[in-house]
């Protein structure tokens, strides 16, 4: 049976005063999250200069964020509804303003770390808020789907930006200033939001459940602390147990759900095929695509000798790429249909890692450009229309508790992706032939192998920094090839899930 989404009622068609300015703000938060991400993977190898983190460390300092945000923003998202999302978007900007400050100025990898952990509860308030207060800004389907390509492309722009800004900064000051930036950017966020962003609120919320909220916590942190382990150091009872721990604790949630008269989350919503299919795609999408972004940095900086701003413009394609194909994606769903935008979106990007696979040390800048382009394209026009299927088929009173859903599909990929294919890129290369007289911490992270060589006789840390080099290079295509597996495997699922499936009328 054809999947169609509920018609707009009459009340609800009335458009809102003022709503284009109020989604500048939410864009803006967007932009902040976007950026904050994409710096972290420039400030990298001079983090593990100065920290000097081990390999599992660098790991996590990488991933943490996004598993921390993973595990808190079904919460976040029911909780805006309850209290009111503008109230929680600007409560978290603010404290996520304060935290960066406390990551700027890490002073050890556990320090580093959990500034990271502490940013990422506060991320978890903002992502989910900015989807939801869109669904009740906009009530006609077309401009929902014009504002929903606009805070995707900005989130893409934020990948651009990003790079190119945290890249200046590096050039001119400490690594500490990438986190800096975030400031001025909170402070615009907070004082024009109080005066813009209308609030709202699930007029019913019901009681606020805190063992759902614990359920869901403990079991997204466990089970993907469970895999990031296994992926790192191979399956180990302790591993196994925290997996089950997970496990245990996610399926008493689902089953908590089911009998609450108000969930936290509403569990039906997954009987939907195509709401259940826009979630799988977005997962599985950034899994595929997290750890190469992740590395890609490193690589240009390190392998290719870029300089961080020049390595920052080479990532711009991506970012281009997903600006232009998020901005028209809704239209073309409309005019062609919504599987077929986004399994055609998915395959591009598959296939785009998949030509990433052969690159090697001396790869031209025309290929790299050329992949990463089609890379962005196919993900602008695949999470912009997953989104809107996503906030078209739940009513506006639950719009935070969805979103926080799909935000929470792509934290938790994003976090898989880093364990699962930057655990390949670091197991790979850990095993690289080094000279006699190499220091053990040339082994954990290339940064650390280029931060050796830098003390070491030149007959030395020449052949050192080609081996390092070279292994570096076959992790990333190991991770690479990998990558592209898993987003073919996306696309033929979001075909299959995907049928019938339609975005609201505009007519």
């Amino acid at each position: 049976m054809t999947s169609t989404l509920r018609p707009a009622s009459t009340t609800e068609a009335v458009k809102r005063p003022g709503r284009w300015l109020a989604l500048s703000v939410l864009v803006l938060a967007v932009l902040l999250v976007a950026v904050d991400a994409t710096v972290l993977g420039l400030a990298t190898p001079f983090i593990s200069e100065d920290l000097n983190p081990s390999g599992t460390q660098l790991l996590w300092i990488g991933d943490v964020y996004s598993f921390v945000i993973a595990g808190l923003l079904v919460t976040m998202g029911s909780l805006g509804d309850r209290i009111g999302r503008k109230r929680i978007l600007l409560v978290g900007a603010t404290a996520f303003g304060a935290i960066s400050v406390l990551n700027a100025y890490a002073t050890t990898p556990e320090m580093m770390i959990a500034a990271r952990a502490l940013l990422g509860v506060a991320g978890a308030t903002l992502m989910p808020a900015t989807l939801a207060l869109i669904r009740n800004l906009f009530h006609d389907p077309r401009e929902r789907s014009l504002a929903i390509g606009i805070w995707g492309a900005t989130a893409s722009a934020g990948t651009a930006v990003g790079p190119i800004v945290g890249g200046f900064l590096l050039e001119h000051f400490w690594w500490g200033s990438v986190f800096l930036i975030n400031l001025p950017v909170m402070i615009v966020l907070v004082l024009v939001g109080i005066r813009t962003l209308p609030e709202s609120r699930n007029p019913r919320p019901g009681p606020w459940d805190v063992s759902s909220v614990l359920l869901s916590l403990v079991g997204m942190i466990a089970v993907v602390y469970a895999v990031k382990e296994a992926a790192s150091h191979g399956p180990s009872w302790e591993a196994l147990a925290v997996g089950a721990l997970g496990a245990a604790a996610l399926y008493g949630f689902v089953r908590r759900q089911l009998t609450l008269p108000t969930p936290l989350l509403d569990m039906r919503l997954f009987a939907r095929r195509g709401f259940s299919g826009a979630v799988l795609a977005d997962l599985l999408t950034v899994l595929g695509m997290s750890g190469l972004v992740f590395f890609l940095s490193q690589y240009l900086q390190l392998v290719q000798g870029r300089r961080p701003f020049e390595a920052g413009l080479a990532e711009l394609p991506a970012a281009v790429g997903a600006v232009a194909a998020g901005l028209v994606a809704g239209q073309v769903a409309r005019r062609h249909s919504v599987r077929a935008v986004v399994s055609g979106g998915l395959a591009a990007v598959g296939l785009a890692l998949g030509a990433l696979a052969f690159i090697d040390q001396s790869t031209g800048y025309p290929i790299l450009g050329a992949a990463l382009l089609i890379v962005g394209v196919g993900a602008g026009f695949s999470f912009t229309v997953t989104a809107d299927v996503i906030l078209g088929s739940v009513p506006k009173d639950q719009a935070g508790a969805a979103s926080a859903v799909s935000e929470t599909a792509y934290e938790l990929g994003a976090a898989l992706g880093i364990a699962l294919l930057g655990s390949i890129v670091t197991g790979i290369y850990k095993g690289f032939p080094a000279p006699a007289g190499t220091p053990a911490e040339a082994h954990e992270s290339l940064g650390g192998a280029v931060e050796s060589a830098a003390h070491l006789p030149a007959s030395t840390a020449e052949p050192l920094l080609d081996a390092a080099r070279q292994s570096f290079v076959d992790g990333l295509t190991f991770a690479s090839a990998a990558g592209a597996t898993v987003l073919l495997a996306a696309a033929a699922a979001a075909w299959f899930m995907l049928k019938n499936q339609t975005l609201e009328p505009t007519d």
